[in-house]
């Protein structure tokens, strides 16, 4: 190989030769920055991909954070809900118990008083017509009329529903004879009536005691005559006609002498001209003693009710379980509701004129305490059992009171009063709770996940773009690198970072590349061309002697080996001196 100027153009080289002051103080920055240039790309991409990954663990704790606070809220959120509901639904029964029991009970002590009214004047009318009077009454059909006014309980165990007329002391021989006469009479409409058949008339009348009467505790539970003086108070008509009420249907035993509290709820009936209440205790079935109330009911001398002047002369005593005025209150399946039913009077435990008293303290002797399951209702006890941690959503009521003034009452008597309150329990709150909290958390996570999941796939994507096009950067800054000396490419990039900010696009090729076969022309926005100055260099052409002959009669691959090796040992001469090669 020999230095011409003319002959096959097969391979051209480029290169600064002189003294390599002026050509070459370009060519010493390619030399001394040429490794570490040709790393920037690869830095560059560590670099973003190290914030990609801060940016990613940020958005993951944004979402995490995100995910535990909305499913947080919306958990408490719905059981607070959950709660409002309960409390709601609570109220709204426990308003329907106090308001449709407190009717019932109504209902029945006007129907009681209207059948009181009216046993008074029908006597009027017969003491007009056949000149009776009291005590001497017997009311007739009474089991039919007595029936229709414990219908109103709707209760499956009937009270115990008598009529005690009250007979002076001079009349007790008299009320003997009568009740002698009259108590057949009033056995058999009662037996057809009811269609009794345990016991024939005549063996009901040989179980009657046939003077008033009182069971002497100390002598053997003996019938024994009431010996004091002034008045008596027989019982006499009853309802139901049966075992339950077999005690008081034999007649003759005095109601006041056999129960206190009948005693004393007379004394205020009596002092008021109003009916009474107390609670006790009475045998509603054979062998079973359950809590309930005696109610007082007055009646008087002819039909009018309102003159305080008006003759007390007989008295209906209803002994009621309070239980069954509240059956029937709410629909199948909602179970739970605390009824506490609280007298201002004391309990006693009266069976057959017998006074049994117990160890319980006043305060819960006169309390009664109810569950409400549904349309039934059970009894939970004697007491107030209702569970404290339900306190603040009590529903309190005066479930009865029969208006009474308190100045009337007698001393040592206190105010038949009763109190209604209604508690929520966990069967009831257990009942109305839902799978709503967990439904709706569960939803939220799987909102965010799915998010999330969309996200991580999107940025998948993108990262995966991001890498290919960071890898055609890469290969592109190589030629670049290859091309150009350092200074060059960066003032390359620099200008065509500039056009790019103002909007001048022409830099790119179609493919998105640089457009390199546009370096040393004026950009489309009018920025100068990359061209330096160089006072002094030195050109060398240098051409094959011989190389279209030698390379026609070989194979092409070892054309290209030899064109390989002749271009590697320049490009080691050029890098070895610093020299830049233009092209080749």
């Amino acid at each position: 190989m020999q230095p011409h100027s003319s002959g096959d153009n097969d391979m051209r080289s480029v290169a600064s030769k002189q003294s390599q002051l002026t050509s070459v103080s370009s060519g010493s920055d390619s030399r001394s920055g040429l490794s570490h240039e040709a790393n920037v790309p690869a830095f560059i991409g560590k670099r973003e991909e190290a914030n990609v990954l801060r940016a990613r663990s940020l958005v993951a704790i944004i979402l995490l954070v995100a995910v535990t606070g909305v499913a947080t809220a919306a958990y408490l959120l719905a059981k607070q809900q959950e709660q409002r509901d309960f409390e709601n639904k609570f109220e709204k029964y426990a308003t329907e118990i106090v308001a449709v029991s407190r009717s019932n009970v109504n209902q029945f002590l006007d129907a009681l008083d209207s059948f009181a009214s009216s046993i008074g004047a029908q006597a009027a009318v017969e003491h007009e017509l056949l000149n009776t009077s009291w005590p001497f009454y017997r009311i007739r059909e009474w089991s039919i009329q007595a029936q229709k006014v414990a219908e109103i309980t709707s209760g499956d165990n009937p009270m115990i529903m008598t009529v005690v007329p009250i007979v002076q002391d001079d009349e007790r021989d008299q009320w003997r004879s009568f009740a002698a006469e009259q108590n057949p009479i009033w056995y058999q409409e009662s037996i057809e009536h009811e269609r009794y058949t345990d016991l024939t008339v005549q063996e009901l009348l040989d179980l009657t005691v046939p003077f008033v009467y009182f069971y002497d505790v100390e002598n053997g539970f003996r019938p024994t005559p009431v010996s004091r003086p002034g008045e008596v108070f027989p019982y006499f008509q009853t309802y139901p006609f049966g075992p339950i009420g077999l005690p008081a249907l034999l007649g003759n035993l005095d109601a006041l002498l056999s129960s206190k509290q009948t005693e004393e709820l007379y004394r205020v009936t009596n002092a008021t001209r109003r009916p009474s209440v107390g609670f006790t205790q009475f045998p509603l079935k054979p062998k079973t003693i359950v809590p309930g109330s005696r109610i007082i009911q007055p009646i008087f001398d002819g039909a009018s009710t309102e003159s305080d002047d008006r003759n007390m002369v007989a008295m209906i005593t209803v002994s009621i379980p309070w239980l069954e005025f509240f059956k029937n209150l709410l629909p199948e399946g909602e179970d739970g509701i605390v009824v506490v039913l609280e007298s201002a009077c004391p309990q006693r435990f009266e069976l057959d004129g017998v006074i049994f008293r117990n160890n319980r303290t006043e305060a819960e002797r006169n309390i009664i305490t109810y569950q409400v399951d549904g349309p039934n209702t059970v009894l939970l006890g004697e007491a107030d059992l209702h569970d404290p941690q339900y306190d603040a959503l009590a529903v309190s009521e005066i479930f009865l009171d029969l208006g009474i003034d308190q100045s009337q009452i007698p001393e040592g008597s206190c105010i038949p009063e009763l109190t209604l309150n209604v508690y929520p329990s966990e069967n009831l709150e257990r009942s109305s709770k839902t799978d709503n909290a967990t439904i709706y958390t569960v939803v939220v996570v799987v909102i965010f996940v799915f998010t999330t999941l969309v996200f991580l796939l999107y940025d998948f994507l993108v990262g995966r773009r991001q890498r290919a096009a960071l890898d055609k950067i890469a290969r592109q800054d190589k030629i670049v690198s290859d091309v150009f000396p350092a200074a060059i490419r960066n003032r390359l990039y620099e200008n065509q970072a500039k056009n790019m900010m103002n909007g001048d696009v022409d830099m790119l090729e179609d493919d998105g590349n640089f457009g390199l076969g546009d370096f040393g022309r004026s950009s489309s926005n009018g920025s100068a061309p990359l061209a330096d100055l160089f006072p002094s260099v030195t050109v060398v052409f240098a051409d094959l002697v011989g190389f279209t002959a030698w390379s026609s009669a070989r194979e092409p691959h070892q054309v290209f080996i030899l064109l390989e090796t002749i271009y590697g040992a320049f490009d080691r001469i050029a890098y070895r001196h610093s020299v830049f090669k233009v092209e080749t």
